[in-house]
Parts: structure tokens; C-alpha cells; sequence
């Protein structure tokens, strides 16, 4: 509304003539002569104020006739003015802004990979998928990120186990009965990392000496298995865990009664009893034994693992996934079924059809 009025003012002085102008124009000065001469201070200027100022002073020499602020004042509120107009041009006619999905992807690229910086993530977006973008941009949307709690980029703690893995085994023992009641123990070896069974035996009785040989068949020293983790049941004596140690294999003992330290194999116990075990009535030991040679394998090889992907632990050598084809099935090739365990359950692939 003040420059509104301003402006009306400026447009009716011009109107007037230049004798009447100059004769206003020094009124006026006697006027302030008379503020200045009481040593008045001025209230403090208004935004409004100051932006007419700093237009007036455009069109006249406004150094003589300036009194309220210092000349550096002045020029400030001018600096500041145009700080303003730039911002707002810039805003208005500046370069776009990045698509929203190309801002999304560039979020998801830096959290899954935190070590990841700026130069890194734009070359992989212009070189793998072809979206050129400049280093910059990529800063500008990754501090959208929180900051890591160490203030420094670091992995995340699943990545760190998943990366040792490989090298993990772990060990239990679960007890099914016969149709004679009798007790046989079923012993399984996993390896953590590709969640394969990698050894499993049944007995009867089982022993420390029975306990050791069985770690001697798992652990071979062809993988780099470093750690093994069991839980602390009578079954793992001193001895058992000294003749580990000897293979070169560190004893993870789980705490009391604390059987999710062991999740991973308390898993494929709890998968062993629900698809195998819990459905079959085993006659003695040997059969147990022909019951856990067929379903292991189905295990290993053709039970997709929902932790892997999904995927399979070890699947079959000389046997390829097919490339997903949407809804369809592969034109030639037809689906066949194998039985496992008498047709508890199946396992499915694709054959080419005769000609």
C-alpha cells in the first residue's frame, strides 16, 4: 500500500512545473534543517521505505540531499534488493527441476549404498542407465538423507553379516520317534551363509566320539568356514569343542536358554519338522535315514529359500533358470513334475516338447 501511494505522488509531482517543483522541493528542506537542527532521530525505516528509496535514487543524485542513514546504508538496502529480485528470477526462470522418479532413484542409490559418494553416483546413473546428471544435483537431493549415527558413512550391520556368512556353520539336533517308540536324533550341519544343509546324520545314541567324527565330515577345509555356532546341550563336550578348534574353526557358544542365538538353524529345524518330519511316521533308524536322503536334497536343490532371493541353496548342476516370461509359458516347453516323498511334495521345471 506505501509504494502504491508513492507511486501516485511520483506521477502528480511530474505533472507539476519545474518552478513549483523546486519550490516545494526547498520547503521541504527548510523543514528538515529545522529536524536536524534539534538533533531528532528518525524512527527506523520500513521495508517499504527503504525499497523507495532505493528506486528514487535510481532517478535523482540522491548523495546531497540524503540525511536519514549513512550513504552505506543505503547501498546495502540496494545489495540487499537485488539479492532478493535474483532469488526470485531464479526461481522463476531458472534451470528445471530433475524428475521425481530421477529424485527417488537417486535416494535409493545412496541409502543401499552409503560409501557411495556424489562423482560415484552420477557416473553410475550416466554410464550404466544412460541419465546424465551432474554431481552437484546428486548432492543437493542426498542430504535429504538423516545422517548415519557416527556422522561418517559406514555399512549397515546386516551387510557386515551377510558378507561374513560364508565363513559361518551352525550345528543342532532334534529328536523325531518311531512307530516303536524308540527315540532317534537327527544331527544337521548348516552353513549360514547359502543356507545349505551341509551334513546331517541320525543315531540312536549319540556320543562325544559319535559328535566328533560328524565335524569331521562337515568340515573338510575346502571352504573357509572360521566359526561354528552351537548351543550349550550335553551333547558338545569339552572334547567335541577342543577337536573343533584343532580343525581350525572357532566355537560360538550360544547363551542359556537363548535358542534365537542360533535362529538360523533353529529355522531349518522348525522347516524340517513342518515339511518332513511332522507328516511321516518313521518305522526305526533306517528308515528315518531313506526319509532324510530324499528330503535334503529337495532342500538343497529345489526348495526356493525366501531368504535367498528367493533362490535355491545349491541348485542342480547343468540346470538353468529361465528368464521370466510375465504371465505366459515359454512357447515349447511344457511343465513336468517330479514326486518327492511318495507326493508330499513336488518339484516342477520346464522340458522342451517333442517335435
Amino acid at each position: 500500500m506505501s509504494l502504491t501511494v508513492d507511486a501516485i505522488t511520483l506521477l502528480r509531482v511530474s505533472l507539476q512545473s519545474r518552478t513549483a517543483l523546486a519550490a516545494e522541493n526547498l520547503f521541504l528542506r527548510k523543514q528538515l534543517a529545522l529536524y536536524r537542527e534539534r538533533q531528532a532521530k528518525p524512527r527506523r525505516a520500513d521495508s517499504a521505505t527503504r525499497l523507495a528509496l532505493v528506486l528514487l535514487a535510481r532517478v535523482i543524485d540522491w548523495r546531497p540531499v540524503l540525511t536519514v542513514v549513512q550513504p552505506d546504508t543505503l547501498l546495502r538496502w540496494h545489495r540487499a534488493g537485488w539479492r532478493l529480485f535474483w532469488r526470485w528470477k531464479s526461481r522463476r526462470r531458472g534451470r528445471p527441476r530433475i524428475p521425481v522418479n530421477l529424485q527417488q532413484l537417486i535416494l535409493v542409490m545412496a541409502r543401499a549404498n552409503p560409501t557411495w559418494g556424489e562423482e560415484r553416483i552420477a557416473n553410475e546413473l550416466s554410464l550404466k542407465l544412460g541419465i546424465t546428471v551432474s554431481p552437484r544435483t546428486v548432492g543437493r537431493y542426498r542430504q535429504q538423507l538423516p545422517p548415519s549415527r557416527n556422522g561418517q558413512r559406514s555399512q549397515q550391520w546386516s551387510t557386515f553379516v551377510r558378507n561374513h556368512a560364508q565363513a559361518v556353520l551352525a550345528c543342532d539336533v532334534c529328536v523325531t520317534i518311531t512307530a516303536r517308540f524308540r527315540v532317534v536324533y537327527v544331527f544337521v550341519v548348516l552353513e549360514v551363509g547359502t543356507r545349505r544343509l551341509l551334513h546331517w546324520n541320525t543315531t540312536e545314541h549319540p556320543t562325544a566320539d559319535w559328535t566328533v567324527q560328524q565335524f569331521r565330515t562337515a568340515i573338510t577345509g575346502e571352504a573357509a568356514h572360521r566359526w561354528l555356532i552351537h548351543d550349550r546341550d550335553a551333547l558338545y563336550a569339552p572334547a567335541v569343542d577342543d577337536a573343533i578348534e584343532a580343525m581350525g574353526v572357532r566355537v560360538l557358544k550360544t547363551p542359556v536358554r537363548t535358542p534365537q542365538a542360533n535362529a538360523f538353524c533353529e529355522r531349518v529345524i522348525g522347516t524340517m519338522r513342518r515339511e518332513c518330519l511332522d507328516w511321516l511316521i518313521p518305522l526305526n533308524e533306517q528308515h528315518l535315514r531313506r526319509i532324510m536322503q530324499a528330503w535334503v536334497p529337495h532342500y538343497n536343490r529345489g526348495r526356493p529359500h525366501t531368504s535367498l532371493g528367493p533362490g535355491l541353496p545349491k541348485p542342480s548342476p547343468g540346470v538353468q533358470m529361465p528368464a521370466p516370461c510375465g504371465h505366459r509359458r515359454p512357447a515349447g516347453h511344457r511343465v513336468v513334475a517330479t514326486r518327492i516323498l511318495g507326493g508330499l511334495h513336488h518339484e516342477y521345471r520346464l522340458e522342451r516338447e517333442a517335435a
